[in-house]
């Protein structure tokens, strides 16, 4: 757990592991974070994508991971990250997958948390790099990035083959 006091929040920002009886909470964060990427109403990810989803984040065998900020006994953010082969490195690299904080804790020092907090992880797993995509677009959550990490200058491909 990291602890960080935050004076615009005038409370401290628990950054935690995520718990069972987290799940009403973070599927209002996890259906924000979706709608922002356009996956809402009739694009919303069928309900066994979010159920398999949230069994993983308790299953000892899945590389999956989530933490949530925390502050005045709410839920303000998410992340989601995962631990991988690389064909580049012999150690495993981590994948910062989903990112996401409520509109009011937005600047307000969580998302950094957040992301410091998967960087913390990643150390004490024994991994030395941490990477993560965003949509071109997402020019707010760039800045931050561009203050925590190396914008790598690659392109993303993608194919959806069903």
């Amino acid at each position: 757990m990291i602890c960080v006091f935050n004076q615009a929040f005038l409370t401290a920002l628990i950054v935690r592991p995520i718990a069972r009886d987290d799940f009403e909470g973070w599927k209002v964060l996890w259906d924000g974070y979706n709608a922002f990427y356009g996956r809402a109403g009739p694009t919303e990810l069928p309900h066994d994508v979010t159920h398999t989803t949230w069994t993983r984040f308790f299953d000892r065998n899945e590389p999956v991971h989530a933490m949530v900020a925390e502050g005045s006994g709410s839920l303000l953010g998410l992340v989601h990250y995962l631990f991988h082969r690389s064909t580049i490195q012999i150690e495993p690299t981590c994948y910062l997958q989903d990112l996401f904080t409520i509109e009011a804790a937005r600047g307000k020092g969580v998302g950094r948390a957040l992301i410091e907090a998967v960087y913390d992880r990643a150390r004490q797993a024994g991994i030395g790099r941490v990477y993560w995509h965003t949509h071109e677009t997402n020019a707010v959550a760039m800045r931050l990035y561009n203050k925590l990490a190396d914008r790598s200058g690659f392109v993303v491909y993608r194919k959806t083959l069903r």
